[in-house]
């Protein structure tokens, strides 16, 4: 009996050990599955973030022809077309990893005739212009083309020449000019009829944007201009244009609302873009947007409630979150800042100057609900009125540094850093000096995730 219950209780333990073997083998499978499904998301988000249209050259093909515009007339379009140098100097840029060596070595030497839109043609069929893609019909013409995320939140790294370079994926396009690239088409006519205007008022408000720029409000509400732009009760502008700065899309982990007035997440803004601004094939739900009082536009067009079938969008915005949260803030050039004098910055941002009570470390913004009045911050309220919850968002400070062309705040009403400051000093009444304000311009050009 002793000898069978150690026999019982010896197998009993094996059997144990075979289980939690088991066990074990199958957790690490899981998550080894997990970690690829992980992996396949973010490559799926990358690839639509890329080069997904959402269908969208319906729109900017197919309705409003701007391929014929690029095209020009030689090829079957209208007008003179969009050479390499017309397409650069508004902000378009060029993935140099997409072009053959040959041809890369023929730009080099001159040996392509950047002034011909036939190049423009050429480069869209190799995939190489960021944020936009060509359909062509058989012999060589285009038929359409779309646009992709990557229009506005990538740039290059001009490695190869200005305008031309290896992808920076989130980096906002502070070159380019949306505006003026959609006054090229040559039928407008959806737009006139959106916002009731003429086509030369709606090429007009396209034109006041100015390089990287973008109002994503106007097909909501029909406001082009802010009457009158106001800093600490003083008039700083009347009649400026109502398009905001492009941001950038990395460095949002951890982000609650996003956008310059909140919204809502980084998918429902997704969402939002890829079907009302891009005009994308996919649903889109939000009966906010039904106020006619505050979104007449948006209300009469019934835009808070699209439905497609199929629907392109949807299925591609988990992939596209997780590639969006995957995306770094990149840290600042070795020696493109003082080390000393952000130290110092960094102990004023965190005291005296107050700066961490709302841009919390290491977010960067409120942790939470990251809005604010108009009042708190001492400027107009006309882009937060044309917003659900009426406030401005804390901006995520990391990768400043990336963005400081085209200026600061939503509009770009301040010029540079040290205009912030001053503004904040004023309006809180922070009794800077000038050595620490220059300190705090330091540290806020440090922040950055990736080394």
């Amino acid at each position: 009996m002793v000898r069978q219950s150690k026999l019982l209780r010896v197998l009993m333990f094996a059997g144990g050990l075979l289980v939690i073997a088991a066990l074990v083998g199958f957790s690490t499978i899981a998550l080894k599955a997990d970690a690829s499904t992980k992996i396949d998301l973010v490559a799926e988000g990358k690839q639509t973030f890329r080069f997904d249209t959402f269908g969208d050259q319906a729109f900017w093909g197919d309705t409003l022809q701007l391929h014929k515009a690029i095209e020009g007339a030689a090829f079957g379009g209208v007008g003179p077309g969009v050479s390499p140098a017309t397409a650069l100097a508004v902000g378009l840029k060029v993935d140099v990893q997409a072009l053959p060596n040959s041809l890369q070595q023929k730009i080099l030497k001159g040996q392509v005739n950047l002034n011909d839109p036939a190049v423009t043609l050429a480069l869209l069929k190799l995939n190489a212009v960021v944020g936009v893609t060509g359909f062509f019909n058989p012999d060589g013409s285009l038929s359409s083309m779309g646009i992709q995320c990557a229009l506005c939140h990538s740039t290059v790294d001009d490695s190869f020449a200005p305008g031309i370079g290896k992808r920076l994926d989130g980096w906002a396009n502070r070159d380019l000019n949306v505006g003026a690239i959609i006054a090229l088409s040559p039928n407008l006519q959806p737009l006139v009829d959106l916002l009731g205007v003429d086509a030369d008022t709606v090429r007009t408000v396209l034109n006041s944007w100015g390089p990287g720029k973008f109002d994503a409000e106007l097909v909501l509400d029909g406001k082009a201009f802010n009457p009158q732009q106001m800093t600490d009760g003083v008039v700083t502008g009347v009649d400026v244009p109502g398009a905001t700065l492009i941001p950038p899309a990395f460095g949002l982990a951890g982000i609650n609302l996003h956008t310059w007035t909140g919204w809502g997440s980084i998918p429902y803004w997704n969402a939002f873009v890829a079907v009302l601004e891009m005009h994308g094939q996919g649903n889109f739900y939000d009966p906010r947007l039904d106020n006619a009082t505050q979104f007449p536009v948006a209300a009469s067009a019934g835009f808070g409630h699209v439905v497609s079938h199929p629907d392109l969008v949807t299925p591609k915005l988990a992939g596209l979150h997780a590639y969006q949260l995957s995306l770094l803030a990149p840290a600042p050039p070795a020696g493109s800042f003082d080390a000393a004098a952000a130290a110092r910055g960094e102990t004023l941002f965190n005291g005296q100057a107050q700066c961490a009570s709302c841009h919390m470390p290491t977010l960067f913004t409120d942790s939470g609900w990251n809005l604010h009045t108009p009042t708190e911050l001492g400027i107009d309220s006309f882009q937060a009125d044309r917003a659900p919850d009426l406030r401005y968002r804390t901006t995520p400070l990391k990768g400043l540094w990336t963005h400081t062309k085209g200026g600061f705040y939503h509009d770009g009403r301040f010029a540079t850093l040290l205009d912030v400051v001053n503004h904040y000093d004023t309006h809180f009444t922070l009794g800077l000096t000038a050595g620490e304000k220059s300190d705090l311009v330091e540290y806020l050009m440090s922040l950055g995730d990736a080394p």
